[in-house]
């Protein structure tokens, strides 16, 4: 093979009490799509960090066109010509499209900026990739999908070698990753070195060529697409033999709800969200929300949580009028609207239980140590201290965190919104059981809303189907299943 665009050699990188990376070496090819792959905490991000400039190295080399490189931030590896696109875009919301593209590097005419070049050379990136919108209009105007093309476009434009995709595709539909998916294969065609992050199995094996894995911060291998088995992917990510990762998938049997009725919403809705919706919830029920992005499962999950107000029909708890302490949730967007970062990992733990007990009853000290440490140990969540601070911690683990969070409250309800978006298959895997396991083993009912229909159908022991905002089937029993659900939304028979 030609000589490699970037190399990595026995890179290193320690926080105080762990070993992030420890000496672990990638190659990537000009004109190659590879992947990074391995269970959250395995050290990816990180790696991805350090290539970038974000965190500083401990040891090893890292040389492009092999030439050494040493970036000490973003802005000096993008001059090197390495850009990256995160999961969350990173543009500004209230700046035109164009502005976007060219924040910072604006083209000037007699000291002045050229706004009518910038307009211009915004529309003739984006039409480069099948994109024609507006970049007159701000960003917010824009569907996530549309900003995920325009962070593209900028980073493509910054006489970029290598393009890291960091989740791109975990807030999009098949449409827009098929678009994605397109781009990518032009950009792969001018031989730009794609490095792409992503916890869905089909898309690594549709787009990438190679696959490096990695585990607990060491380099397990990298392989060719193509000879990989998935299982044998899995197994190598997760550290177990072929055995024990087929036995991953063995799930318990499903619980089985009791006859009594723990939640009762009779048509409520809210104007502009969400038609009238009827479903009783049973205690020991794992039920989940099904439908595309929109179809207003979250809108529902929100709506019996309280924090949007039904304006329609009625809510019921036990038959008595909603009491919220009953219910936990674990909102969609865990960064944005689940974890405090700057908090430590036991301080986001007890954070609901505090605000359920009242400011004026603070809980002691070796109380909150005694929750965080039962819920570390219950939920396995990878922490160097139960005082590392939350944002240190990988996606998977933050996650477990929020989980933990509302569990500590002991609720009658748990409400789980996108519970395994963005995490490895070993935590989702861990996630869907924990769900089944609180229905059967505490009676709990629990709300479980997924766009991986695989898994819903595993995991849930009733399916309500959502389209256009409102209800349209509800499955039970063998009528599950994915072909079921997709005829209901496509308004077939269920």
């Amino acid at each position: 093979m030609a000589q490699a665009l970037l190399e990595m050699r026995h890179i290193t990188k320690e926080f105080p009490g762990v070993r992030a990376l420890s000496n672990v070496d990638f190659t990537l090819h000009a004109g190659e799509i590879h992947s990074l792959m391995g269970e959250n905490g395995a050290g990816k991000s990180t790696l991805v960090k350090v290539l970038t400039g974000v965190y500083p190295r401990d040891g090893g080399t890292v040389f492009l066109n092999g030439k050494a490189i040493n970036p000490k931030t973003p802005k000096d590896a993008q001059d090197c010509g390495i850009s990256t696109v995160y999961q969350e875009v990173n543009l500004c919301s209230n700046l035109t499209v164009a502005e976007n593209i060219f924040i910072g590097r604006e083209p000037r005419k007699f000291g002045m900026i050229d706004w009518k070049t910038i307009n211009q050379r915004a529309a003739e990136l984006l039409a480069k990739l099948d994109v024609h919108i507006d970049v007159t209009k701000t960003l917010d105007n824009y569907s996530v999908a549309l900003q995920q093309m325009i962070a593209i476009a900028r980073a493509v434009d910054v006489d970029a070698k290598i393009l890291i995709l960091d989740e791109p595709t975990s807030s999009l539909n098949e449409e827009e990753t098929a678009h994605l998916f397109k781009i990518m294969r032009q950009l792969q065609k001018q031989g730009l070195g794609i490095i792409f992050i992503s916890h869905f199995l089909d898309q690594i094996y549709e787009i990438c060529d190679h696959i490096t894995v990695l585990r607990n911060g060491e380099l397990v291998g990298a392989y060719e697409t193509a000879k990989l088995p998935r299982l044998e992917l899995i197994a190598k990510m997760v550290g177990k033999d072929l055995n024990e990762v087929k036995d991953m998938d063995n799930f318990a049997e499903k619980s089985v709800p009791s006859d009594e009725v723990f939640l009762d919403a009779k048509g409520i809705g809210a104007v502009g969200k969400l038609n009238e919706v009827d479903v009783q919830i049973h205690k020991g029920e794992v039920i989940g929300f099904a439908g595309l992005l929109g179809s207003g499962r979250t809108e529902t999950a929100e709506l019996l949580f309280g924090i949007n107000e039904s304006n329609k029909g009625s809510l019921s708890i036990n038959g008595k009028k909603l009491h919220l302490k009953k219910i936990g949730f674990c909102p969609e967007d865990r960064k944005l609207s689940g974890i405090i970062g700057d908090l430590s990992v036991r301080e986001n733990i007890i954070l609901a239980m505090q605000a359920k007990d009242g400011i004026l009853r603070h809980i002691p000290y070796e109380e909150q140590v005694k929750i965080a440490d039962d819920c570390i140990k219950l939920l396995r969540i990878k922490v160097s201290s139960r005082e590392q601070l939350v944002k240190n911690l990988s996606g998977g683990n933050q996650q477990k965190v929020i989980i933990a969070r509302w569990l500590a409250t002991q609720p009658d309800l748990l409400i789980l919104d996108e519970p395994t978006r963005g995490i490895d298959v070993g935590t989702k895997t861990e996630i869907q059981k924990m769900a089944i396991s609180l229905a059967k083993k505490k009676g709990m009912a629990v709300v479980f809303i997924s766009s991986e229909m695989d898994e819903m159908v595993r995991t849930c022991t009733k399916l309500v189907v959502m389209r256009d905002r409102r209800k349209v089937a509800e499955l039970t029993g063998s009528d599950i299943s994915s072909d079921g659900v997709m005829k209901a939304i496509a308004g077939g028979a269920a």
